[in-house]
């Protein structure tokens, strides 16, 4: 029996013009090599403590202003008729209950939408079923959500190799501060709800162990871009965005745990552990000085 394709996938297979707009993304298909000599810390993911970070959005009382996707009226004007890209970004419950609420330009306080892998289907599936259909329209609004906030990033000076620098540096500086126990500084580069997730993680950590050892075998192995999103704060001006990009890490590193006495209870420094991390940094498009900071894990 003959399969009739809907005129939405018609739009699918004009949209495959993506390639040239996702050209702009091209770090989240395959890996960069990085060749930065600067270290980095990820004692955390070898105790596991990794995992999914929501948090909730700081306000303060006055007229309704919902939080929302960035890409609207814009990104509109070349997706036609795929209204899934304008997608509102929802805050947590205790948020959306309390009715008329200005945000605060601080940061957001949540990850919108955090990276999961997408599970690879047969190409007979993609092609010749109304599901495999819906899940290609689907991953072409992934890319182009992800092609338009690096484009939105461009414009504001943004280059993926300085980027990816100052990211390894913030990897290393935030993971040292929490083996050092350094709470004061780390307030600096992490967002509110992800400095109250990492004291914790110290706070635990310091009841079992009186201090730890780690090191970063440079460089870091590789590291790629995972997704891109934008949060809009005022649905009448485009410019008054949030960025977020999702990156993975790749690193060899050594650790190990004392006790009081200074005896070894975990870990071992003469040997080499491959971590994979996933953090999401976050930066205000509209804030004169505004730097890349801190503000979700995402553990798979």
């Amino acid at each position: 029996m003959a399969l009739r394709r809907p005129t939405s996938i018609q739009h699918l297979y004009r949209s495959l013009e993506i390639r040239k707009i996702s050209s702009l993304f091209g770090s989240s298909r395959s890996y960069s090599n990085f060749n930065s000599k600067v270290p980095g810390l990820t004692y955390r993911s070898i105790l596991n403590c990794s995992r999914k970070d929501h948090g909730y959005l700081s306000w303060i009382p006055g007229s309704a202003n919902p939080l929302r996707s960035a890409m609207g009226s814009e990104l509109s004007a070349f997706v036609n008729d795929m209204r899934l890209v304008t997608t509102q970004a929802k805050a947590p419950p205790q948020i959306r209950q309390m009715g008329a609420l200005q945000v605060s330009m601080v940061s957001p306080g949540f990850v919108y939408e955090p990276y999961a892998p997408r599970e690879p289907i047969p190409f007979w599936r993609r092609w010749f079923t109304r599901s495999g259909w819906k899940r290609t329209k689907e991953d072409i609004i992934i890319e182009l959500k992800n092609a338009y906030a690096i484009a939105k990033l461009r414009k504001a000076g943004y280059s993926k190799k300085q980027f990816y620098q100052e990211a390894v540096q913030l990897y290393k500086e935030i993971n040292t501060l929490m083996a050092n126990g350094d709470k004061k500084s780390l307030r600096k580069v992490v967002t509110d709800r992800m400095y109250s997730a990492l004291k914790n993680e110290i706070k635990q950590r310091e009841s079992m162990w009186s201090s730890v050892y780690w090191e970063l075998i440079e460089p870091v192995v590789k590291i790629r871009t995972l997704r891109a999103r934008l949060i809009g704060i005022d649905r009448n001006d485009l410019n008054k965005v949030f960025v977020q990009l999702t990156l993975e890490f790749l690193a060899k590193q050594k650790f190990e745990a004392y006790d009081s006495k200074g005896v070894v209870v975990a870990g071992d420094k003469t040997k080499e552990v491959l971590v994979r991390d996933i953090w999401v940094f976050e930066k205000s498009l509209f804030h004169t000085g505004a730097y890349w900071r801190l503000c979700g894990r995402i553990s798979l």
